[in-house]
């Protein structure tokens, strides 16, 4: 381990050696614990780190002059659409998902390095309840969907086979989230199959480029964003691994949407039968002002533009059809190939930019007497997953209805939307809707059928409560043996045990 000296040293010639000026006073472990984090911090980079994040801090926000005349809308032959497709094309699309997935060459891949600190949670965010009936947390629900999408294959082409979960954590979340799958016996996966790695953290920085303090003995370290993903690619070979399993089509997704399809068949299979290197799910814009990025082309080049940067009069633009024009909201929900995400590390990755997160750090004053600020303090540099849409010989966007695969779990109950009370309706509202499809009945209090149906969006809650288990139904299928000119009283929890029960 490197000396205090050579440590100050190396702090001197990135202009940051407040970072040790408690050091004196520290006991010899503590000492010893900063030293350590900030041994592996490189001069240049580091002094670069802190000016640019200044710098990005100081541009005025809005959007970027001249983009209006840059943006395009996605052409059409780019995108597909999982509702508007005929059911022939549609069934060709997950016909191809199952048959890569059944040759083991379909791995997911989760990004779960952030803190649940809007959600207001001290733990990872895929280890939180919603309040279901069945009380599952989001990486249950998310580790039944890829056993049940892998019997599903096997059942087709007659084989069994894997589809390997990587999960990037960071500092924050690694030993919580890999305590949690071993208290749950990896929720019946094999352990050889579940990957999880780290991503890289980077130091808060004032807004005069000066590295933050949180404790006398602790940088203020944050993830670097989900964007982070290619560098830890490289640091862990992950990639290697993935070689060596035979994996050729990675799906990447964030951890905290309810309704995400884990290794959707429909979105594989469209992807490679189009040939892309590069994909994105998108759904419809709710509203204009809707919070969320758009994929679209800048000068010709695919890219997510954050709602930040689009102005009110260019997000209320309307398509011959009446819809917004700038209408594919981006949810974090994408296909890469093994081949693209190793030329992304290869080459691509350095002329990625980060982007300005500015946030409340807290932080010790000069006395070293900590303080936890009332206002944003400092700047957080995090670089995007889909940043490198832009490097994709053939990137596609892939239309997926809102209500049936995107509610994401961002705020606590105190915000009025993405919210746990959100996401539970979201996903009971749909299993209502999949138990009504395959001709259950639901019956009142007092035995009379209920004819209400769940709100469209999934915004109200369903009239009765029906969870289905992720293993007896993964997007809805093969529920009629079950459920077909019966009636239940609410709740239903349609498990594995009650699935049982049911079969004719």
């Amino acid at each position: 381990m490197a000396s205090e000296r050579d440590v100050r040293a190396r702090l001197q010639r990135a202009g940051q050696e407040h970072l040790l000026r408690f050091c004196a006073e520290l006991a010899p472990g503590p000492r010893a614990a900063l030293l350590a984090e900030l041994e592996p911090l490189e001069p240049e980079a580091l002094r670069e780190h802190c000016r640019s994040a200044a710098a990005a801090c100081a541009r005025p926000p809005g959007p970027p002059p001249g983009l209006a005349t840059r943006l395009r809308p996605l052409p059409p032959e780019r995108v597909g659409s999982a509702s508007r497709s005929d059911p022939e094309t549609r069934r060709l699309w997950e016909e191809e998902g199952f048959h890569q997935i059944a040759l083991n060459k379909v791995a997911v891949l989760l990004l779960a390095g952030g803190q649940g600190t809007r959600l207001g949670v001290t733990y990872p965010k895929g280890m939180y309840q919603v309040g279901l009936p069945s009380q599952k947390t989001l990486y249950q629900l998310q580790a039944e969907r890829i056993r049940r999408v892998e019997q599903l294959a096997g059942e087709r082409h007659g084989t069994r086979c894997t589809v390997p979960w990587y999960i990037m954590t960071s500092e924050f979340t690694l030993g919580p989230t890999a305590e949690f799958f071993k208290e749950n016996d990896f929720f019946h996966l094999d352990p050889n199959n579940v990957i999880m790695f780290e991503q890289r953290m980077l130091p808060a920085v004032t807004f005069d480029g000066r590295a933050i303090l949180e404790r006398k003995d602790k940088v203020a370290m944050a993830p670097d964003g989900n964007g982070g993903l290619y560098r830890a690619l490289a640091d862990h070979r992950i990639l290697e691994d993935m070689e060596r399993r035979g994996v050729e089509f990675v799906h990447v997704y964030c951890v905290d949407n309810i309704l995400v399809r884990l290794a959707d068949p429909v979105f594989i299979g469209f992807c490679v039968l189009r040939g892309a290197d590069c994909g994105a799910k998108v759904v419809e814009k709710a509203y204009p002002e809707e919070p969320v990025g758009v994929v679209c082309l800048v000068d010709g080049v695919p890219q997510v533009v954050e709602y930040s940067e689009i102005s009110p009069e260019i997000a209320q633009l309307r398509a011959p059809d009446g819809g917004l024009l700038y209408n594919a909201g981006n949810i974090c929900n994408h296909f890469f190939t093994r081949g693209f995400l190793q030329m992304v590390t290869r080459e691509f990755e350095p002329l990625l930019k980060p982007h300005v997160a500015v946030k409340k750090v807290p932080y010790v004053d000069e006395e070293g007497n900590p303080v936890k600020p009332l206002k944003p303090n400092g700047i957080k540099m995090e670089k995007f997953v889909f940043d490198v849409f832009q490097f994709a010989k053939n990137f596609v966007a892939f239309e997926v209805l809102r209500e049936e695969e995107f509610s994401p779990l961002k705020n606590a109950d105190s915000a009025d939307r993405d919210n746990p009370s959100t996401t539970r309706r979201a996903l009971l509202a749909q299993h209502y809707r999949w138990a009504l499809q395959a001709g259950a009945h639901f019956l009142d209090a007092h035995g009379a059928q209920l004819t209400e149906l769940p709100s469209p969006r999934g915004s109200g809650e369903p009239a009765a409560v029906c969870e289905i288990s992720p293993l007896v139904s993964y997007s809805g299928e093969g529920l009629e043996v079950y459920l077909r000119g019966r009636a239940f009283q609410s709740p239903l929890i349609l498990d594995e045990n009650r699935a049982r029960a049911l079969q004719p």
